[in-house]
């Protein structure tokens, strides 16, 4: 209901017509009584963002991609791009969109909620979860086939796609379970031990297959960029009680363990293959909250790699650019692992002598991390696209990875 204005004139009211004028005393000017009208407020809108902008502590240029308030970049290890790099995928409030990255012209291929989305980039599909069944739509066309129908794959992680797009890949819960503990956390859900299973679908015959089983909560399932048949997943719970980052060939054989913690408190996690599939790259603590590594390890000889990363500089996800020579954070808020002492920016790293030297780009004082940016290079290595809710509502950000000079 709209409320009256007291001592003044505010934004719920107006001013109405004077009424009966009356004269006070002697030669005092009239006075009049007014009456404030209530005036009906309608549904709040959230400012417009800025188009574009450079960041005033940084001098880098950021844009915005996306048009609709609620809109999103997929998650960080989910590929958005077009082999061509032309296109870009985001979530929109209603369904699924693209960007043009050349004209930023956004187009609507997707209507209603979708969910476990990827884009193969060379066929320029995308697959996703609709109900109950698996859809793969075409970027340009938006021609739309149901690949497969099954209630259960929307129960666990995925999906991904593999390097040669023929077959797509996820977990879920089996059937028969019993139900995910309700209002408890991590915790909780790890200690559960449902039934589980990583699974293969045959893209062109629908087919699904079983891979693996394990009471283990199976989490994160990603495909190498360049190996069809190798499977990355890992153990998802509290991470200082579990091994998390392991491999397995898509026909159930070669189950690896890619890191073993080594001492008390020790974590690693948020896991991403390189763009060549011989390293996976990995945060790493040693131990939690104290001591910030980017590790790697190289998935034909085991050799591993460490670059120190300053507490201030430690983010939530990491990401790494196309040619493989430089990488990319996105901070962490005030409640991370890392706090206090984080940053919240969008942070390019080049890496140094066994540390990242960190670059910031966008300064995310204003965004709140509950919404995690999931920062991610396009195709050409020249943006970094991020996803923030720094201008209030959610939108779908890109910052130019080459410094302006001042005016």
């Amino acid at each position: 209901m709209a409320q009256m204005g007291v001592g003044g004139i505010d934004s719920w009211t107006k001013l109405a017509y004077p009424m009966e004028p009356y004269r006070i005393a002697g030669n005092e000017p009239h006075a009049y009584r007014f009456r404030l009208m209530p005036v009906a407020r309608g549904p709040r809108v959230p400012p417009t963002p800025p188009q574009e902008w450079v960041d005033p502590a940084t001098l880098h240029r950021v844009i915005r991609l996306s048009e609709e308030p609620g809109s999103a970049s997929l998650y960080f290890h989910q590929n958005a791009y077009t082999a061509a790099g032309d296109k870009l995928l985001i979530s929109v409030p209603d369904g699924l969109a693209t960007v043009d990255l050349r004209t930023r012209g956004v187009e609507r291929v997707v209507e209603g909620r979708a969910g476990h989305v990827v884009v193969g980039p060379k066929s320029r599909q995308v697959f996703y979860v609709k109900g109950d069944a698996v859809l793969a739509t075409h970027l340009d066309t938006k021609a739309t086939r149901t690949i497969v129908q099954n209630p259960a794959l929307r129960s666990g992680s995925g999906l991904t796609v593999n390097a040669t797009e023929t077959q797509l890949a996820g977990s879920y819960v089996e059937q028969g379970a019993p139900p995910s503990p309700r209002g408890g956390g991590l915790e909780e859900r790890w200690a559960a031990h449902l039934p589980m299973a990583l699974y293969t679908i045959d893209i062109a015959s629908g087919e699904v297959k079983t891979v693996y089983r394990s009471t283990d909560w199976l989490n994160h399932v990603q495909f190498s960029p360049t190996d069809p048949t190798l499977l990355m997943f890992c153990h998802e719970g509290p991470w200082h009680k579990l091994d998390r980052i392991w491999t397995i060939r898509t026909d159930g054989t070669g189950l690896t363990k890619q890191h073993a913690r080594r001492m008390d408190m020790e974590i690693a996690g948020h896991e991403f293959f390189s763009p060549d599939g011989r390293t996976i790259w990995y945060d790493l603590q040693t131990p939690r909250s104290e001591v910030f590594w980017l590790a790697g390890v190289n998935l034909a000889t085991g050799e591993r790699t460490r670059y120190a990363v300053a507490r201030q500089h430690w983010s939530v996800h990491y990401n790494v650019s196309p040619d493989q020579t430089r990488f990319a954070g996105d901070g962490g808020g005030p409640g991370s692992v890392a706090a206090p002492g984080n940053g919240q920016w969008i942070y390019l790293f080049t890496p140094g002598a066994g540390a990242l030297v960190a670059e910031r780009l966008v300064d995310l004082s204003m965004h709140d991390y509950d919404l995690e940016p999931n920062v991610t290079f396009t195709p050409d290595g020249r943006w970094l696209v991020f996803r923030s809710n720094m201008h209030g509502a959610s939108h779908v950000y890109a910052v130019d990875l080459e410094r302006r000079g001042r005016d």
